[in-house]
Formats: C-alpha cells, structure tokens, sequence
C-alpha cells in the first residue's frame, strides 16, 4: 500500500504529465484518479480541489528551486563557480521537469491568487539569488539589468520541452549549459591539474 507522501507525489507526478499533455481544464477529477489508480473522488482524501493540485505542484517546484539553489550559491567557491553550479542545478531541472515547465507557461491564470502570489515571490528570490552572483561577477552591470540576464537565461534553459527534441538529454544539456554561461558571462572553469 502507497504511503501519503507517496500517494501525493505520485498525484503531483501524474497531474504534472496530463496537465502538459491537455491543459489544465483538459483533465478532470475522474482523469486524474484513473491515471493515479484512484478512483476521482478519492482523490479528495489527498488533496481538496485539482486548483490545490496545481498549486501544490507549481509552489512546490518554486520552493525547490530556490531551495537547491541557495544550496549551490552556499557551497561554491565564488560567484562564478555559484553561477556554474545555478546552470547546473537549473539545466537538470529543466530537462527531468519538461511537464512543469509547459504547466507553468500555459495554465498560469488556473492558479488560484494565493498561490500564485507565493510562486511569484519565490520566483524573484530565485532571480535575485542568481542576479546577486552575477553583479559579483559584473560589478558595472545594475540590478535591473542582472535580473533581465537571469529571465532571459532562464528562458534559454526553460526552452527543453520545445528544443532539443532530436537531441538525447546529455548533448542537450552541455548545449545549454554552455550557452547559458556564454550568455551570462561567466569564464569556463580553469581546467584541472
């Protein structure tokens, strides 16, 4: 028998597939449990509404994100390094998280108010965390301008449910990566020994 933690992620899991494959208002209730192998009104014993569901999923993803990547900035040596380790992080979320991605874009406005409050506030400490490397790097570049590089590198990287199809993950992500640093400016780490 599937735990409850275990029960949720797999519904997190499960939502995050049919919601990319036929939007948010393509999935019912009923849809959703049959996939999880519940039945749609006992999916109300895990989470109250499929609003919640998305919520959950999109908040949870933000939290992550922030979280790891403070993580990175913490543990590196130095803002180009933490710049280095924030691709990485994010080239893998990228790639293992497709779904998400084409969640958040198209079925944003089915986020009830709150959440989306709270995952656009996760969101600017997540670019702030980048930017804050990237000004350390770039003394002369102003906040504004740091926080457009990140957005505009954080579209690069969010492009892998449309980019890359033809192309396995492992060149797919040192393509991105790659041109992700090239865009931010950050020299390639000193070669070892």
């Amino acid at each position: 028998m599937m735990t409850e933690p275990r029960r949720r992620e797999q519904i997190l899991a499960t939502a995050a597939d049919l919601f990319a494959a036929r939007g948010f208002h393509g999935v019912s209730v009923s849809d959703l449990g049959a996939a999880c192998g519940i039945s749609g009104p006992a999916l109300y014993k895990h989470f109250p509404s499929k609003q919640a569901v998305l919520a959950e999923m999109l908040v949870s993803i933000s939290e992550r994100l922030l979280a790891v990547g403070q993580e990175r900035v913490a543990t590196s040596d130095g803002a180009a390094d933490a710049l280095r380790d924030l691709v990485d992080w994010h080239t893998e979320f990228a790639l293992t998280h497709r779904p998400l991605i084409i969640v958040q874009d198209r079925d944003w406005e089915s986020l009830p108010e709150d959440a989306r409050d709270q995952v656009r506030r996760l969101q600017r400490a997540y670019i702030s965390l980048w930017a804050g490397q990237l000004r350390t790097l770039q003394p002369d570049l102003d906040q504004p301008a740091a926080h457009a590089a990140v957005q505009a590198t954080f579209g690069l990287l969010n492009s892998t449910p449309r980019a890359g199809q033809d192309i396995p993950d492992a060149p797919l992500r040192d393509l991105l990566a790659s041109m992700a640093l090239a865009a931010l400016g950050v020299p390639a780490p000193a070669p070892l020994g």
